[in-house]
């Protein structure tokens, strides 16, 4: 189980005419992360900077990975990766882009700039839990779909898709824990589950 952010944002403030436009992203891997600050620095191609933190988990465990992309050393990507990890936040990607206005700001006011800017974008999302889940495939009837559905709403399993064939395929992601839950109680319930098929392993939200 991890603390992370619900969903990306974005903000932007003013300091002695420099712009600070920060863009923060939910992110499951370094390679994600990577693209994600390319596709920023494409998007802001004519901006001085492009500061960056991030906290991924990876196979070797949690990557930590900052840039000052020019200013000066410990102003920018440190300070940003300071918060993600006091927060205890993983899977989080922070871009501050930095248009100069012409004053320089010293070692003190780019700390405080690059950081409010980053804060200002972490109040528009919120923080949640995440674990290691899966999404399943559940196979029932036209007849027991209604069923089916109250069961997962009273569970707080979350339904993804569904897919209306012969069968009805309900798609759900759900943790390992509620998922074992179901698969020993399938005998006790009252409408019929004819399979349950793993699709994916991925991060789903603690409910």
């Amino acid at each position: 189980m991890f603390k992370t952010i619900a969903k990306d944002s974005n903000s932007e403030i003013v300091e002695k005419k420099s712009k600070f436009i920060a863009n923060v992203f939910y992110v499951e891997s370094i390679q994600e992360a990577e693209e994600k600050i390319k596709e920023i620095k494409r998007k802001y191609y004519d901006a001085k900077h492009n500061c960056f933190a991030y906290s991924v988990f990876s196979e070797e465990g949690i990557i930590n990975r900052f840039s000052d992309d020019g200013e000066p050393s410990g102003t920018a990507g440190s300070p940003m990766l300071n918060i993600i990890n006091s927060k205890e936040l993983t899977n989080i990607l922070v871009v501050v882009t930095r248009y100069f206005g012409g004053i320089l700001l010293g070692t003190g006011g780019l700390v405080r700039a690059y950081t409010s800017a980053f804060q200002e974008a972490l109040k528009q999302t919120k923080e949640i839990e995440k674990d290691v889940g899966m999404r399943e495939k559940i196979v029932t009837t036209y007849q027991d779909l209604e069923k089916l559905k109250y069961y997962l709403k009273q569970k707080n399993i979350d339904i993804m898709k569904i897919e209306y064939n012969e069968d009805v395929n309900v798609f759900i992601d759900i943790s390992k824990e509620k998922l074992k839950k179901l698969q020993s109680s399938i005998k006790d319930l009252n409408f019929e589950i004819k399979e349950i098929n793993l699709i994916e392993e991925k991060y789903i939200e603690n409910k």
